[in-house]
Order: structure tokens, then sequence, then C-alpha cells
């Protein structure tokens, strides 16, 4: 997993010309144009063909042509949020409806006036899915990130949209991200942290998932064990084109080790990767025991 630079992907020009079709077109012809662009990744981004081909052989035991067909759907299904992002931050949010697993979970923990701490993946949309969130459980979410979206990206993104609908908690060497994530938990606000990427040289620790190893991030569990905040694990997949599922699990509120909810938080995501391999968007090499294909 020591692949992944941290950095987000794609250039200021493929930015541009999304964001003028997502204004100006249909969604849904939208996602008919990706679809060849979607092919042409298939054919030329090597090394995540090879990450995936690699996690989906090795972690789910797909074979054959199941392979290639899966991962064209990823690539597809990758550029269909990117689109479904864009049309948020544009105003066309009232094109997309959420269904809701466990959402008394999200209002029990709110109700305890202690906020809430969501752990998350790369699996999905959780994004979107947030969005739809924000409004009918609380009025806001703070996201804890690495702040490494290309400049020029951010920049142009955050200029003709207004930029994000939720509060981002950028990531610092001084720590500080720790103090406005105990500020935001003190309001009773809920904080969302993707817990399944690390960069290399950052604390980690190794899980069996999906029958071999991986490396997670340690920090994460870090932060759900020492505040006294519940936690639970939400994701956000997409259902179809215009339809979103949101779960949660029951919520931890009892002193644990950061690698008690490490092992339960990769139990979960082992499940839901299993009912959407095509979700998966990670394109590195995954596992720490990788067998050579």
């Amino acid at each position: 997993m020591s692949k992944w630079d941290g950095k987000t992907k794609g250039t200021l020009l493929g930015y541009r010309i999304l964001l003028f079709c997502v204004r100006r077109t249909p969604i849904r012809f939208v996602y008919l144009l990706i679809r060849f662009i979607s092919f042409y990744f298939f054919l030329f981004a090597g090394d995540a063909r090879r990450a995936l081909g690699q996690f989906y052989r090795q972690g789910l035991d797909v074979s054959g042509f199941d392979v290639p067909r899966l991962i064209y759907l990823n690539f597809y299904r990758f550029a269909q949020t990117l689109i479904d992002r864009m049309a948020f931050l544009v105003g066309k949010q009232d094109l997309f409806a959420l269904s809701f697993e466990h959402e008394d979970y999200l209002i029990a923990m709110r109700e305890l006036g202690r906020g809430g701490i969501l752990l998350s993946a790369h699996l999905g949309n959780w994004e979107t899915a947030g969005n739809l969130l924000k409004g009918r459980i609380t009025p806001t979410i703070n996201v804890v990130m690495l702040d490494s979206e290309v400049e020029e990206i951010k920049d142009y993104l955050n200029q003709k949209t207004g930029g994000p609908q939720f509060r981002i908690i950028a990531i610092k060497d001084d720590l500080s991200h720790v103090v406005k994530i105990n500020s935001a938990l003190k309001n009773n606000e809920f904080v969302a942290i993707h817990a399944d990427r690390f960069i290399e040289g950052s604390k980690s620790i190794e899980l069996p998932f999906l029958g071999r190893k991986a490396s997670f991030p340690l920090g994460p569990f870090l932060i759900a064990s020492k505040f006294n905040s519940p936690v639970t694990f939400v994701f956000g997949v997409k259902k179809s084109n215009f339809v979103y599922h949101l779960s949660a699990t029951m919520p931890i509120d009892e002193p644990v080790s950061p690698a008690e909810v490490a092992a339960a938080f990769v139990k979960e995501l082992e499940k839901r990767v299993r009912q959407t391999p095509e979700q998966w968007f990670n394109y590195f090499p995954y596992f720490s025991d990788e067998i050579k294909a």
C-alpha cells in the first residue's frame, strides 16, 4: 500500500471540460460521454489497471474475463462519482436521492451531544452521500483529509463552484487538525475520516484483509479511541445513476484500543467491498504480502 503518494490525479483541462459538460448538458448525457473516456483509461492507465487486477484476483478470487470487465466498470463508476460531485457543486443536487441503512444510529449519536466520528474508506462516493446527509442529520460535517489537491485544480473549482459543501480539516504536521477535531466534537458535530490509505513514512497498522495482509493508517484509529465521542463506520455507495446508499454501523461508545477499532473497521470494510467491488477506488498495490502476477 506504500505506493500511494497522497496526490489527486487529473489535469486542469480535464476538470474544465467535465465542469462545462455538467453545467450545460443533462447528466445522463455526461454519463454516456464518460463511458468512452473510461475505456480510454482502461487501455492506457496501466499501473491502475494492474493494481486493480491484482486486488480483484488476490483479494476477491475474481478470474477470467470477469477481471477486465470489473476493472472497466470500476473506471466508469469512478468517473460517475466525479460527475456527481460536480453536479452537487453547480446546484444539481436535487437529481439525487439517498437510501439509508441505520439512519437511527447517526440520530442517536447526535442526541448524545458529544459529536461523532465517522470512519470511512475510498469505497463508493462518501462525499456525495455525505452532502445528501448534511441537513438531514446534522447541519455541519467536517472531513479530515490531506490538503493535497493540485493547487490550480482546487483554486479553479473553488472559483467556479464555491467549493465543497462540507468543512475540511486539513491534516498538518503541527497536529493543529487534532485541535480542530476536538473543537468540532465539542460542538456536537460529525467528523469524517478515511481510514484506508496512508503515506509511506507515517504510522500504520497491519491487519488481515480479504485473506491477505494490508497496512492501514494508524492515525484515524488513534483519534477514534482517544476522544470521548461515539464512533461508527459509514460507507456511501452508488446504487443506480441517481441513488446513493449510505450505511452506518452500531456506534462504539466505550473505551477501546486503536487496534480494536481498526480490526472492527477492517471487518466491516471487507463486507462492503464484497458487496460493491466495482466501487473500490484505490489504484495502487494494496496488499502487504502481494503475490506477483
